[in-house]
């Protein structure tokens, strides 16, 4: 199938000769007549790529990309400006904005298709996702900065070998980089006034941690512990924030990223709030298997001390010690020693009080 350019451009002849173009390189054009036009057609059919002239009335060209970014179904679509002024005020106005690439007119054919070409690649990259290891999250960065000037930071990025017990990082802490999970497993947990423990959450390979301190401020909110041997990325705050700011598609990655966490930790509020002990332990349970069940639906066995479950769970653990051997005695567990293999998931579940 091919793919869809809305083409933005207010002179009916310039629309008519760069539409002539880009459908002679085999693509679906769809022509908006003004910005507010392109607005509504970018919602309605969603393109692969929109090339936008910025002079135009009623809605310029800054109008359009402006609205279209703080759309979640439009502001991963590449998004191209097509102009006659060249000042490199206007360029920069346009990056800040989060434009992905200029054409000035007057422009050659192939300098346009070029770019489309080129830019619905990148595209089809972000889309299609990277292998979640420390070699497809270096490819994952060195593509999405792309800026020649920002190479030398990519150096920065270091993996380290955590042992079992061991802090990431520290509540309070300054918050210099974000780390992206190799393999293992790592929980953050805060500390209450009363010095008790709770777990906001695991994170296992493929995983993101520390990234909302930085955008929240210059501390970690959470400290971090390795639940087992892990291995770590650190990529420095510097690195994260020139390609979170610079490149559209990964500000859009992690603001969906942030969505997922904010609507988790949602659930979970409620459910400390509602839920009896058990449904709690058994939820968290639940969460752990959907996550890390790497087997895809055979007995999953994880190894997680009483005292890590009790924080997730925000109990005693006493208190989950006594709700585990009942699970056992229902026969929707098993346990050996820090060990706990699941084998009755929808009992878990579907368990109501």
């Amino acid at each position: 199938m091919s793919k869809k350019i809305l083409l933005i451009e207010d002179n009916l002849e310039m629309r008519e000769n760069t539409a002539e173009i880009i459908e002679l390189a085999n693509y679906n054009v769809i022509t908006a007549v003004n910005g507010k036009d392109g607005v509504e057609k970018a919602k309605e059919q969603l393109p692969d790529l929109i090339i936008c002239d910025i002079m135009m009335p009623e809605m310029d060209g800054y109008g359009v990309l402006y609205i279209l970014s703080k759309d979640p179904s439009t502001c991963a679509i590449p998004f191209v400006f097509l102009t006659a002024k060249a000042e490199k005020s206007e360029f920069r106005k346009g990056m800040n904005l989060g434009a992905d690439d200029y054409v000035t007119k007057p422009f050659e054919e192939m300098e346009l298709l070029n770019v489309i070409e080129s830019r619905l690649e990148r595209s089809k990259l972000f889309r299609t996702g990277y292998e979640q290891n420390v070699l497809g999250i270096n490819s994952f960065i060195g593509e999405a900065k792309g800026l020649e000037e920002l190479n030398q930071l990519s150096e920065n990025r270091k993996t380290r070998a955590y042992k079992k017990k061991e802090i990431v990082f520290y509540e309070g802490d300054y918050a210099s980089a974000i780390y992206f999970i190799s393999s293992g497993k790592v929980r953050v947990y805060k500390i209450n006034e009363d010095a008790k423990e709770y777990s906001s959450d695991v994170y296992g390979p493929g995983d993101f941690i520390g990234y909302l301190s930085i955008l929240e401020g210059d501390e970690y909110k959470e400290s971090a512990e390795t639940m087992e041997n892990t291995e770590v990325l650190k990529i420095p705050k510097e690195d994260f924030v020139e390609l979170l700011f610079k490149n559209r598609d990964v500000s859009s990655s992690f603001i969906k990223m942030l969505a997922h966490n904010v609507l988790e930790k949602e659930e979970r509020l409620l459910s400390l709030a509602y839920d009896s002990v058990r449904k709690r332990v058994a939820d968290s349970l639940i969460t752990l298997q959907k996550k890390y069940d790497l087997d895809n639906g055979a007995d999953f066995e994880i190894s997680i001390s009483r005292n890590e479950l009790a924080s997730m769970v925000g109990t005693s653990p006493e208190t989950v010690i006594r709700t585990l051997s009942d699970f056992k005695e229902e026969d929707l567990l098993e346990i050996k020693g820090s060990k706990i293999k699941i084998i009755n998931a929808s009992g878990l579940e579907h368990l109501r009080f």
